[in-house]
């Protein structure tokens, strides 16, 4: 089996080095093209309006001055073109991806990428307790869980062009309950706010500041499953498409 590992929070990030030793249980054939410098946030983003930059840093392994996306399209074009994965990881990421999260996420992204290419794709991400963390993100949950949530999907029925996002949750490996497929949980994060700062030649610059309202998370989702002390799965396609409105916009248009 091939695996391709990618990720958003760079080629150098703790989170991706624990995803290749859970990748080595599974397979010795690791490839890794993954972001020069972080790219969280950075969604399904493409390069487009100029060149990005490779740099091989090793056998099988890349840096790219570019998004994600850009990534995994790299490795399928060109450094694993010979012969496509069979697998795409993407992650571990600092922090999780749960609820509406996973239209920002970078990690998402690159596993969205794979799945529109026909690959099996799943995201990670380890969710941590405090804000402001840093490099001092806690992996421990992650790599103890990680082939276990892996590996009953190497042998599972996907649907076409789907793809699982899987978050492990911010306490100890013996004291997680387990593995829960769940749905995609919803919060609302209130209203955006910008930090507004003037940097020393006196012009503005602004920090976005992200605050979430208190809410109870819906039964049955990611969000819920993931304070309660569950792996979370969540499987998750790229159609968009609201039925009940496309049947009710048929009778608009008649």
């Amino acid at each position: 089996m091939r695996i391709l590992l990618t990720n958003d929070d760079g080629i150098h990030a703790r989170g991706l080095a624990v995803l290749e030793r859970i990748a080595r249980t599974l397979s010795d054939d690791i490839t890794i093209v993954a972001p020069a410098e972080e790219q969280s946030g950075k969604s399904r983003a493409l390069t487009l309006t100029e060149p990005f930059r490779v740099r091989r840093l090793g056998d099988n392994r890349y840096a790219v001055r570019g998004t994600p996306t850009d990534c995994v399209m790299f490795a399928l074009a060109e450094a694993m073109a010979d012969s496509p994965p069979d697998l795409v990881l993407s992650g571990v990421n600092r922090g999780g991806n749960l609820g509406e999260d996973v239209s920002y996420s970078g990690t998402v992204s690159a596993a969205m990428e794979g799945a529109l290419a026909g690959i099996r794709s799943v995201a990670l991400s380890q969710r941590y307790a405090q804000t402001g963390m840093g490099d001092k993100v806690p992996f421990d949950t992650a790599e103890a869980w990680g082939e276990r949530a892996l590996k009953p999907l190497l042998d599972a029925e996907w649907a076409p062009r789907t793809l699982i996002n899987i978050n492990f949750p911010p306490v100890p490996p013996e004291a997680v309950k387990g593995i829960k497929p769940v749905a995609q949980g919803l919060r609302d994060y209130g209203r955006v706010g910008l930090d507004k700062r003037v940097d020393p030649r006196g012009f503005p610059y602004y920090w976005l500041a992200m605050s979430r309202l208190p809410h109870t998370p819906e039964p049955g989702t990611d969000l819920e499953a993931i304070e309660q002390g569950w792996v979370t799965v969540t499987p998750l396609h790229l159609d968009l498409t609201h039925r009940k409105s496309l049947e009710s916009l048929a009778s608009v248009y008649c």
